[in-house]
């Protein structure tokens, strides 16, 4: 199965239209727009699914990042809690930061991508600092027989409670965003229509009081579209925007802010896309370099908050850093190194096995003060140049081996934030990948710097 073959609710909401590119938006928390400090940290909520289904996983993922754009997994990308009611698995977490410093997590009740699977309830946790998660309960919203997708909620000062918004299709047939009110995640109100605009509608996300207005996102006719509203009133939303994806369609809208920019995310597959503004006035949004934002590994439908750097400090202190890297290509950056076959290459994320793109950077086997690059599924196998074409071989211990098998770090030729690898038996030559395969050759062009210089994350 490829990327392209991932069963999606896309697909089975059979939602298709071509419209124009328009949106705008805000993050919300505990009522008010969220507009982190310079240099907040974030953390990323999410579930994990690949091509083959060799990386998913139906828990909930965490992932922090310093600049809300490239992102860290935690616990090594496993799933730091996992639902032990209702259908074992969740899709769709939301993490809310409460005004008290704490949190609720909330997350649809599916294992797998049964879209015609019914639920009338939805996970829901709470934590005091994302490292413990206690009072584990199925929350029933409704009593109709439909599903609860994508929950999200919100402060409702004007009601004194909070707002939990999700997916059902109710008596109109079609889905609609649905709210019920509560003070506590235990009980809640009876459900009402929140959005209702004649058509599926689905992954609804809320961002208040933005100059006096609020909005909410949604996913629509493959693509991600806004209403806005000046009260939270259920059934006060009209549309203002006609919607924005990449070609194939999109869902699961995130916004976020980072850095004096307003980034909107998506998610299309597994391959999270992003657009970004400096004005949410305007309602348009560019295409951001995808050079600038990497996702954690196999991440979907995910959620993004701003964090106090007490709790990133405590989240990476409790669940660790990777043991891996992965190494992002310059000109193509939605491709990593891999092997296939044991030969190293660079392809299109994602792609099983997963693991293929994951590395261990160790000192140098001919010279400490260089690297080789340790395969995570075949550990006694390294990357090493063999007619200057780059393989994945078993160590054999020999000193050709380990001369073969060193590189040694230097600024990016083409951007020196970025790496590139000097051979460490050829210092005249360069990793590089040529038609999409990894070689050493010396480099004089500047397409040549292009190819040779790579990005080292996650």
């Amino acid at each position: 199965m490829t990327a392209s073959s991932l069963p999606s609710r896309r697909l089975f909401l059979g939602m298709a239209a071509t419209v124009p590119l328009s949106l705008t938006g805000a993050l919300t928390i505990g009522g008010e727009s969220a507009r982190a400090a310079a240099g907040s940290p974030f953390v990323m909520g999410y579930f994990t699914e690949s091509p083959r289904g060799l990386g998913t996983s139906y828990g909930l993922h965490l992932a922090v990042s310093t600049d809300g754009l490239q992102w860290m997994p935690l616990n090594q990308n496993k799933p730091v809690v996992t639902p032990t009611g209702g259908d074992g698995g969740l899709r769709d977490p939301f993490i809310l930061p409460k005004r008290d410093g704490t949190f609720v997590v909330l997350a649809t009740d599916l294992k797998g991508t049964d879209w015609t699977k019914k639920s009338q309830v939805i996970h829901v946790w709470d934590s005091a600092d994302l490292r413990s998660f206690d009072n584990y309960r199925l929350l029933k919203l409704h009593e109709m027989d439909t599903h609860s997708w994508a929950p999200e909620a919100f402060w409702d000062a004007s009601r004194g409670q909070f707002a939990i918004i999700y997916s059902a299709v109710n008596s109109s047939g079609h889905n609609v965003i649905m709210v019920n009110y509560t003070t506590d995640f235990h009980t809640v109100t009876p459900p009402q229509v929140f959005f209702d605009p004649g058509y599926d509608v689905i992954d609804g996300s809320l961002a208040m009081n933005v100059g006096g207005v609020n909005y909410l996102y949604f996913k629509a006719r493959n693509r991600l579209v806004g209403a806005k509203s000046t009260s939270l009133e259920p059934g006060s939303f009209t549309v203002f925007t006609s919607g924005l994806a990449p070609q194939g369609g999109i869902e699961a809208p995130i916004l976020a802010q980072a850095a004096g920019n307003w980034y909107l995310w998506g998610d299309a597959n597994a391959t999270f896309y992003a657009w970004q503004t400096s004005d949410l006035s305007t309602g348009t949004w560019a295409a951001t370099d995808r050079r600038v934002y990497t996702q954690p590994l196999n991440s979907k439908h995910a959620t993004i908050q701003p964090i106090s750097p007490a709790v990133y400090d405590g989240l990476v202190a409790q669940w660790g850093k990777p043991a891996w890297n992965r190494l992002k290509s310059y000109n193509y950056p939605d491709r990593f190194w891999r092997h296939a076959d044991y030969v190293g290459r660079i392809d299109p994320y994602p792609f099983d096995p997963y693991t293929d793109s994951q590395w261990k950077l160790v000192p140098g086997l001919a010279d400490a003060s260089g690297v080789s690059f340790q395969s995570v599924n075949y550990p006694t196998r390294y990357l090493r140049h063999i007619d200057y074409l780059l393989r994945l071989d078993v160590n054999d211990g020999t000193p050709r081996f380990a001369q073969d098998a060193t590189f040694h770090e230097t600024a990016g030729l083409a951007d020196s934030a970025w790496a590139s690898f000097r051979s460490h038996s050829h210092p005249d030559r360069y990793i590089r990948h040529y038609d999409y395969a990894l070689r050493i050759d010396p480099i004089s062009t500047s397409v040549g710097r292009a190819d040779a210089t790579f990005a080292i994350g996650y």
